[in-house]
């Protein structure tokens, strides 16, 4: 079943959801607008607002309400991105330029503040001051994340705390406060809102070791980029992180640079799939869906909850 199909539900909300994103970024700047356009139009999976969606089902449910809240959470996501793409200097992302490619970092980066600004300022449309300090929370969080990110490139000392911090950060605080912040939109008694979070954080943590390892398995068309970008720009992942358990692969993939050659890349890549480093990393994603999996069965039993359940298995599921 085809992603889209597990929430099908929530298609005319999901419409709404889009045209509030439209009409949100359009400021005063044309290239300001320009730029933050270019990145909604970029696309994406949309799964922190479906996420936001789904957790206000097991309330009081207003889309009117509810699509402020959706809107910011993926406006935080594209803000993120865009800084992340300075961070990395990356030109490609879902096989588009770019903002910094298509323009610059000042660019990018005024566009990511930006993005982010609108973000707060759609929240102030909820008065619930629980959520704002979640969301303010949230954005120092990924923040933090973006600057650790920053500080650990072509750092090969580094160890698994540090990578699940930082995915943490980068990706599962995020749809965490997308579920819990949905929930509380719509009124949702604290015990569950909490189960949601919960939920929420298994599920990114999955999700960002899966892209992870799909950074290694799958093929320059799937990705949008080429493979083995993450290792190229100094971001060291997991698959990496545990193939250099083994001496003689850790004396190859320390001497990946800025400068290292795509086939040299594509040699690295052959080398972390010999050892037992993409099997590992698939059974600590296994870990932690079926934790988040285990979470929605102290949940109200309601169509909402098997969508989350449809989406964590899918999460599972993508090619390796």
């Amino acid at each position: 079943m085809k992603l889209k199909m597990m929430y099908s539900f929530l298609n005319s909300d999901i419409k709404l959801i889009e045209k509030k994103l439209e009409e949100t970024i359009q400021p005063e700047s044309l290239l300001l607008q320009q730029a933050s356009m270019h990145t909604l139009q970029a696309g994406g999976k949309r799964i922190r607002p479906v996420f936001v969606l789904l957790a206000g089902k097991f309330g009081h449910y207003d889309i009117n309400v509810m699509k402020n809240v959706a809107v910011a959470l993926e406006l935080i996501h594209m803000a993120s991105l865009v800084h992340d793409d300075v961070i990395d200097d990356a030109d490609l992302r879902r096989g588009q330029p770019t903002v910094k490619s298509k323009w610059d970092n000042k660019v990018a980066m005024y566009t990511g503040d930006y993005v982010f600004a609108l973000a707060v300022e759609l929240m102030t449309n909820i008065n619930k001051p629980l959520a704002h300090k979640i969301l303010a929370d949230t954005i120092v969080e990924v923040s933090v994340g973006e600057i650790q990110q920053f500080k650990d490139k072509y750092r090969f000392n580094q160890n698994l705390r540090d990578y699940l911090r930082r995915i943490k950060r980068k990706t599962a605080l995020l749809i965490a406060a997308s579920c819990q912040l949905g929930a509380i939109a719509a009124d949702v008694e604290e015990s569950i809102h909490r189960k949601l979070f919960r939920f929420g954080y298994y599920v990114g943590m999955s999700f960002q070791i899966t892209d992870d390892i799909l950074d290694f398995t799958a093929t320059e068309e799937e990705l949008g980029k080429p493979a083995g970008s993450d290792l190229l720009q100094g971001n060291i992942t997991l698959p990496a992180l545990l193939a250099m358990e083994n001496e003689a692969a850790r004396k190859v993939i320390e001497k990946v640079n800025d400068h290292t050659s795509p086939s040299e890349i594509k040699n690295i890549i052959s080398l972390i799939k010999e050892t037992d480093a993409i099997a590992r990393s698939v059974e600590l994603s296994d870990l932690y869906l079926s934790k988040a999996i285990a979470i929605l069965e102290e949940l109200p039993a309601n169509k909402a909850r098997k969508a989350l359940r449809d989406i964590a298995k899918y999460i599972g599921r993508r090619k390796f």
